[in-house]
């Protein structure tokens, strides 16, 4: 391994420039328009592999976006190690508020701004850095397969058939995976456990057509006043969710869990100051942490009806639209969630309106053993490069595929992150620390030169 850091060293210039050629390919997989970007990316991520030393990459055809898929055998009796990455990124909107074109990026005060530079570009390509760099200096002592999908922002919706059609192929011992965080800059953290999903739109329709204000206001029922009101009602005085049976499957954490779970490093006060709010707010008895960690949540994450351009319209909507999710734990069916949902929400509508709920997307949640094989490695590697052992961590956050990954293949996945708090993923002015960028490369190829040690 004494090659590794010298070629990384040497190197550091052309892994940024090849990070920023992914990046400038605008592969928005939400909006139909960037379908040729999208396979535009596929292939230029295909070339990088064969490039990094991969024996066999191609993209592969799904009903949606394809995946590209790579590998490199060296030996069959061999552990193998599975890279599971997304090449798809989130919409700009707002556009106004980025201060550099959003797939133009810049480094600025030793950041990389650009959308898709932390989720899941730039964290999804360390791992091809770090595979061409033990692939070069002849440090690779297991066998990699790569699986890039280009869904992972609309859910993975092909990807479960993928994983399916070729479960031979796919065959391996442990699924690394860069699409977390850590706890901060100078404190690695592995993530062992990720909500689950469920995400719905909904539709309340009023009267046939948008009516005159004046003429028909409080005589017929505004559908975005009652869309508020249903929305509000789903959460009480305690900010308890209000449906029946939301909780009946929840797998409480015990004392001891909710323990060790608020020992790790947290201020509150530079929480709020880095998102800007006076105050925190959530369930009733928990912690900040636990409340993004351990606990379910609802949210509405658009809203939108009637007249919103310049000036004033003085009109009563026919429709209100809300998109809306719940992050789930444990033990709480993201299907069986979304039938409840819609189920109820039609239910609690008054007979002024007629409400329509679709289920976009969503996904089971995961915990990982802190036991196993991997999750050693793993360990040991952060250690090595940051000094410190990693603490783990549960995220708030989701990425139902992993789930998806153990019904499957019978894979358990780690977790690696190296994404912070500040990188504003999904928003505006998105941004991944050039230190990190270059730091997880290190401390991935110490994850392979770990397991390789510790799967003998």
């Amino acid at each position: 391994m004494e090659k590794v850091r010298t070629f990384i060293e040497n190197n550091k210039t052309r892994f940024m420039e090849e990070l920023f050629e992914l990046i400038r390919i605008p592969s928005i997989s939400s909006i139909s328009e960037h379908k040729p970007d999208m396979i535009k990316m596929a292939n230029h991520y295909k070339e990088s592999l064969l490039k990094a030393g991969a024996d066999r990459a191609e993209v592969m055809p799904t009903k949606g976006n394809p995946v590209v898929y790579a590998e490199k055998i060296i030996d069959p009796t061999l552990p193998t190690v599975l890279v599971y990455a997304h090449y798809d990124v989130m919409p700009v909107d707002p556009i106004e508020l980025w201060k550099s074109p959003p797939f133009e990026p810049e480094i600025r005060e030793g950041h990389i701004f650009a959308r898709g530079a932390d989720d899941d570009k730039g964290q999804g390509f360390m791992h091809v850095k770090a595979f061409e760099t033990l692939v070069k200096t002849n440090n690779l002592k297991v066998n990699v397969k790569f699986m890039i999908e280009g869904e992972e922002e609309i859910g993975s919706v092909s990807l479960g058939a993928f994983c399916d059609k070729h479960k031979e192929m796919l065959k391996a011992d442990i699924i690394l995976v860069s699409d977390t965080g850590m706890i901060a800059k100078d404190i690695p953290s592995i993530t062992v456990g990720l909500r689950g999903l469920a995400y719905w739109q909904v539709e309340v329709t009023g009267p046939n057509r948008d009516l005159h204000s004046g003429l028909f206001g409080g005589g017929v029922a505004n559908p975005i006043n009652v869309l508020s009101k249903m929305i509000a009602s789903m959460t009480d005085k305690n900010n308890r969710i209000t449906m029946p049976g939301f909780y009946d499957d929840v797998l409480a954490a015990t004392p001891e869990e909710r323990e060790k779970l608020n020992k790790a490093p947290f201020n509150l006060d530079n929480y709020k100051k880095a998102i800007d709010v006076e105050d925190v707010s959530g369930e009733t008895g928990y912690t900040t942490i636990e409340r993004t960690g351990i606990r379910p949540s609802f949210d509405v994450c658009g809203i939108w009806g009637g007249y919103t351009g310049e000036g004033a319209k003085t009109v009563l909507p026919s429709k209100a639209y809300a998109k809306i999710s719940s992050r789930l734990v444990p033990n709480q069916d993201h299907e069986k969630i979304a039938r409840m949902f819609e189920d109820y929400f039609v239910s609690i509508a008054p007979n002024s309106v007629k409400v329509k709920v679709d289920s976009l997307h969503g996904g089971q949640a995961y915990v990982c053993p802190i036991d196993l094989p991997a999750y050693r490695a793993a360990e040991k590697a952060y250690t090595k490069i940051y000094g410190k052992v990693p603490v783990p961590t549960r995220s708030g956050g989701s990425i139902p595929i992993i789930s998806t990954f153990e019904e499957k293949l019978g894979l358990k996945s780690i977790l690696m992150g190296f994404g912070l708090e500040s990188d504003a993923i999904h928003s505006p002015n998105e941004n991944f620390p050039v230190e990190n960028f270059y730091n997880g490369i290190e401390t991935i190829t110490w994850f392979y030169h770990y397991f390789a040690q510790d799967s003998k």
